[in-house]
C-alpha cells in the first residue's frame, strides 16, 4: 500500500487498510510526503499504530509536487523486486494513471482508493477503485426536506432540493448483457467480474447496499434471482424479466 499523504485522508486509514486487506495481506506500507508542512500534521498519530513507514520528500519548488515522483520510483522498484503480487495506490491525483497502467502491465493486480473527484482515466487503469466516499459509516445519499420560500408578490412556492439517487441499471443491463448464459440466465459473480471490467469504481455502496446481491435483490421489478448449490457453495443466477 503506496499512500499519497498530499491526496489522502489519514481519518480513513483504518477503512482503506481494511478495503486493501480483503484482496490480500497488506505487507509494505508507506506513505509519501513533507513532513516539515502542517498539512501533514493530521498523519503522524496514526502511523506508528497501523505500522506505516513514512517517507519524506522536500518540495524542491513552490507549487511542484515532488511527492509523486518519489512515490513512483519506490512502486517500481517494488514491483521489480517480485516481493507482493498486487499493489493499492491511495490518492485521488490523476499523475499516478502511468504508473497503475505500468504495473497492471506486468501481470501485477492493482487497485486504488480516492476520492469521487478522482480523474476516470486512473480509476480505469486500476483493476478495482474504491470511493472514499463508501467508506464513510454515515448514509450519503439523503433527500433533503422541501423548503419554503416567499416570492416577491407575496405568493409562497415550494422549492424542492431534492438530491437524486444514482441509478445502477445503465451499469447492471451492460454487465448482465456480459455474462448471461445461452438459457438467458447469469452467474452473480459473473455479472460483478463484468461490472469491474467497465468501470474499475462500481461500488454497491454507492447505490445503498454492502452487496452486489442486495444490490440486485432489491431491483425485483428488474431482475429475477435464484441460488444453486454447486460444489458445497451457494451461487446466486440472475434473469432479466421482460
Amino acid at each position: 500500500m503506496l499512500i499519497d499523504g498530499d491526496n489522502a485522508q489519514s481519518s480513513l486509514l483504518p477503512q482503506m487498510l481494511v478495503e486493501a486487506g480483503k484482496y490480500g495481506m497488506v505487507t509494505v506500507r508507506r506513505i509519501y510526503g513533507d513532513w516539515t508542512t502542517p498539512n501533514m500534521n493530521s498523519w503522524k498519530d496514526v502511523l506508528n499504530f497501523h505500522a506505516i513507514q513514512p517517507i519524506q520528500q522536500f518540495r524542491y519548488t513552490i507549487g511542484k509536487n515532488a511527492t509523486d515522483s518519489a512515490m513512483i520510483i519506490d512502486a517500481m522498484d517494488i514491483m521489480h523486486s517480485r516481493v507482493v503480487d498486487g499493489f493499492c495506490l491511495v490518492s485521488s491525483d490523476s499523475d499516478y494513471t502511468r504508473l497503475a497502467t505500468r504495473i497492471r502491465e506486468s501481470g501485477i493486480y492493482v487497485m486504488g482508493i480516492g476520492e469521487k473527484k478522482t480523474p476516470k482515466p486512473f480509476v480505469n487503469a486500476c483493476d478495482v477503485f474504491v470511493y472514499t466516499e463508501n467508506l464513510v459509516t454515515e448514509p450519503k445519499i439523503t433527500k433533503k426536506p422541501v423548503k419554503k420560500s416567499a416570492s416577491t408578490n407575496g405568493k409562497k412556492k415550494e422549492e424542492k432540493e431534492e438530491k437524486e439517487e444514482p441509478d445502477p441499471m445503465p451499469m447492471l443491463e451492460k454487465a448482465f448483457d456480459m455474462a448471461v448464459q445461452e438459457d438467458g440466465w447469469a452467474r452473480l459473480d459473473h455479472m460483478g467480474n463484468a461490472l469491474y471490467q467497465l468501470d474499475p469504481g462500481f461500488d454497491p455502496r454507492t447505490y445503498g447496499q454492502r452487496q452486489l446481491s442486495r444490490l440486485v435483490g432489491n431491483l425485483k421489478d428488474f431482475f429475477e434471482m435464484r441460488s444453486q448449490e454447486t460444489d458445497g457453495s451457494n451461487l446466486f443466477y440472475v434473469k432479466m424479466k421482460e
